[in-house]
């Protein structure tokens, strides 16, 4: 007779205590596909007593000097160090992400996050003009906004979640955050911490749950005037619509389909493992990954060969593999997404050089349930087929021909997408800033192997009704 497996159960952080909910909802083992958590469903009820903690502690914590502030940051950031090995295994378990990647990446960087603000907070400065025509000086004051809602996303859990409560709780703002219901662990973890690092009880305050019920009646609350969103782009129009009408400050990291420009002069040996990193990395579940890549045509057919054979290497295993370069995707429903794309992609004509459907997938016999892919590379793909417009978040990415500078920027620039972009070239006097209207500026002169352009252009001209490819639930 099988033994009953006992669940982890998370609990909701108000005003300075775990507070249990009324219902729950089945979190996943995505190595596994075996519910292994539960994670409160919380609504209304468990927001409005999320906002009457963060309401009342905001005059304590917004009057306490920049220095304090950055003293219980810093502690807290020693705190999350003194534990990495335990939050990286639990981010693993939690999300598919690879140990390795968790353990050099997510915590990492979630510890850096804490500590960056703590500098930044001690630095800031206030504008002022003497006006002496006029006989007086004109200032500008920074003040604490209030109470911030901070929804983030499963694909960089904690590095994510502390990159928006870091310059909130810094600033004097108290915070109500929402992790997503599929990745809460380790924000439940560093729940356990915060009374330790010395952050008052209200200060910050987690609510577990889903977006339509937790994240719309934070956005939706007249006493949260701040909201920082990341997830998909369908979520922030709804975010922004729900927003408009109080005029609340918004922060919306959105998505992306981020191309790589390869031109002929640039150095395959440092391009290649690079771009094929950067297009599969965390399994292609984080927004800056690549996932069209233009390649000039001169050196197409043997980048191609190349970089094909640098993807066959990476390793798809169980996330707790050291070896292992891939883990497992975030979901059942997210992994029969991402390989409907590439089923989308051979319908219309595209070749699979590697990956879905073309090898098989070898896995410890735990992880057979899992939900893992291999990454793949499709080629021979029209600019208008969907796996070069939307976004597929997944171990996906796109390799096409192109011949000149002129006509590789308009492609490249042909989606309604504005996030990142990549130039691989040892000498171009070619773009640092991409333009609304498809332009690049010609602004550098100078030796480089490559270019790395973060933009915020996001092409509403382009904007029509709903997008497919971005209706993966990120929040």
């Amino acid at each position: 007779m099988a033994v009953p497996r006992s669940l982890l159960v998370l609990e909701n952080f108000i005003g300075g205590k775990f507070v249990p909910c009324s219902s729950y909802l089945d979190s996943y083992d995505p190595s596994t596909g075996e519910v292994y958590c539960r994670v409160p469903d919380s609504g209304k009820e468990e927001v409005e007593a999320a906002v009457s903690a963060a309401r009342d502690a905001f005059p304590s914590w917004s009057s306490k000097s920049p220095w304090e502030r950055s003293q219980i940051m810093n502690k807290l950031a020693d705190l999350i160090e003194q534990e990495l090995e335990a939050f990286a295994q639990a981010e693993s378990k939690d999300q598919g992400k690879t140990i390795t990647f968790a353990r050099t990446v997510d915590i990492p960087r979630a510890v850096y996050n804490l500590r960056f603000f703590a500098s930044s907070i001690l630095h800031h400065t206030s504008e002022c003009t003497q006006m002496d025509q006029m006989g007086c000086m004109h200032y500008t004051m920074r003040v604490p906004g209030g109470i911030a809602g901070l929804i983030s996303p499963w694909n960089l859990p904690l590095y994510l979640l502390t990159w928006k409560i870091a310059p909130a709780i810094a600033c004097g703002n108290t915070v109500i955050a929402k992790p997503s219901e599929m990745t809460s662990v380790t924000a439940w973890m560093m729940c356990k911490l915060l009374d330790k690092a010395g952050i008052p009880p209200g200060v910050v305050n987690i609510v577990f749950g889903t977006g339509p019920k937790a994240g719309e009646a934070i956005v939706s609350h007249p006493d949260v005037p701040l909201i920082s969103f990341t997830g998909s782009t369908l979520t922030g129009q709804l975010i922004m619509e729900r927003s408009a009408p109080r005029c609340k400050k918004l922060s919306l990291e959105l998505g992306g389909k981020n191309p790589a420009i390869i031109f002929e002069d640039a150095d395959l040996d440092q391009c290649i493992p690079t771009t094929v990193r950067s297009s599969f990395a965390n399994q292609g579940e984080i927004c800056l990954c690549t996932s069209r890549i233009f390649v000039q045509r001169g050196i197409y057919h043997e980048f191609l060969k190349r970089f094909v054979e640098e993807t066959k290497k990476w390793k798809v295993g169980s996330p707790s593999d050291p070896t292992a370069n891939m883990g497992a995707l975030i979901s059942k429903e997210h992994l029969e997404k991402v390989k409907k794309y590439v089923k989308k992609a051979e319908a219309e004509g595209a070749r699979i050089l590697c990956g879905e459907g073309i090898e098989s997938l070898q896995l410890p016999t735990r992880n057979q349930n899992g939900y893992f892919m291999l990454p793949t590379v499709i080629t021979e793909v029209k600019d208008e087929s969907c796996c070069m417009q939307q976004e597929i978040f997944g171990p996906v990415t796109c390799v096409v021909v192109f011949d000149t500078e002129e006509e590789v920027i308009k492609r490249a620039n042909g989606i309604k997408y504005g996030l990142a972009a990549t130039i691989w070239s040892r000498w171009r006097g070619t773009a640092c800033d991409r333009r609304p209207r498809g332009t690049w500026k010609q602004s550098l002169s100078c030796s480089m192997k490559l270019i790395f352009l973060s933009t915020t252009f996001y092409n509403a001209d382009k904007l029509r009704g709903t997008d497919p490819g971005s209706q993966t639930p990120a929040s």
